[in-house]
Parts: C-alpha cells; sequence; structure tokens
C-alpha cells in the first residue's frame, strides 16, 4: 500500500475489505475458502472482483481471536 501507483480506489477497497474482514471475524459475505485449509480465506476487492482478490488468514484458536490480511492480489 506504500506504492506510490497504487490509486485511490484501491487503497480504499483495501481498507474497505480490512474493515469488512475484521467486523465479520473473517466470515465475510463472498468469500471462499481454501480446501486444505479452511482458515485461509479470499475475498473480491472492487466491485465483483474487478481490483483484484484479498486473501487472509482467521486465527480462531489463538487468546485474542483475530484475522490477518496476508496478500493483495491486483489485477
Amino acid at each position: 500500500m506504500q506504492d506510490p501507483a497504487v490509486t485511490g480506489e484501491v487503497f480504499s477497497a483495501i481498507i474497505s475489505a480490512t474493515v469488512r474482514i475484521n467486523t465479520t471475524r473473517g466470515l465475510v459475505p463472498g468469500s471462499t475458502a481454501s480446501e486444505r485449509w479452511p482458515q485461509q480465506r479470499r475475498m473480491p476487492l472492487g466491485s465483483g472482483g474487478s481490483l483484484g482478490v484479498a486473501e487472509y488468514v482467521i486465527v480462531a484458536d489463538a487468546p485474542e481471536p483475530h484475522c490477518v490480511v496476508t496478500r493483495v492480489q491486483l489485477y
């Protein structure tokens, strides 16, 4: 997100995704889980996924359950 080439639209989509991930405790409507590791999830960025995909992990068994955005793949 520190790359100056990241547009305001992309930055906004990433922040919005982060808020949605945290407010839903990782169970974002429209997100999909990995078959091998269900705690790893993906969600589309932008309208219909037009900007890319955010990947995150739900760390439910930690003393303080939380989610971590692990990668953002832009199109």
